[in-house]
């Protein structure tokens, strides 16, 4: 029993159809990483000059730098292994908070409640992150060894 000619046509649109998918999608990927890539460049080289033209930095200034880091750090680690690691948006987020709280501090006498709240934001981030790295080293991720 011979498999009709449209079934064969069917089977090979499916399959043109899923590499010319596939193309689009890595494609895509690519140029949006390399746009999200060059905008953290773009804006660390900004500040950096702004720092230059200040004629110093702050450690606001160098907190801002280590968030551009960790934004050019995920940027690098999802362009090679297609997985955002959420640890380093939880470093970015103690690292802003942290920013504004020296800030805050430095610029005006904030109220007590303020630095508390802010304190404790940047404590359950810490323990986000120890939950988060516990999860990854107990239940590793099936998904990264089958993927392509």
């Amino acid at each position: 029993m011979t498999v009709p000619e449209t079934d064969v046509l069917h089977r090979r649109m499916n399959r043109l159809s899923a590499v010319f998918g596939t193309l689009l999608v890595d494609g895509f990927h690519y140029l949006a990483l390399f746009a999200i890539g060059g905008a953290v460049v773009w804006s660390a080289v900004h500040a950096f000059a702004g720092m230059v033209a200040k004629g110093g930095a702050g450690i606001d200034d160098i907190l801002l730098l280590f968030i551009y880091l960790e934004f050019g750090a995920m940027v690098g680690i999802y362009f090679k292994t297609n997985h955002m690691p959420v640890r380093f948006l939880i470093y970015v987020a103690m690292t802003a908070l942290t920013r504004l709280l020296i800030g805050d501090v430095q610029s005006h006498r904030p109220a007590q409640w303020d630095i508390l709240s802010i304190s404790g934001a940047i404590l359950l981030l810490a323990l986000a992150t120890l939950v988060v790295r516990y999860g990854s080293a107990r239940f590793p991720s099936t998904s990264a060894s089958s993927s392509p």
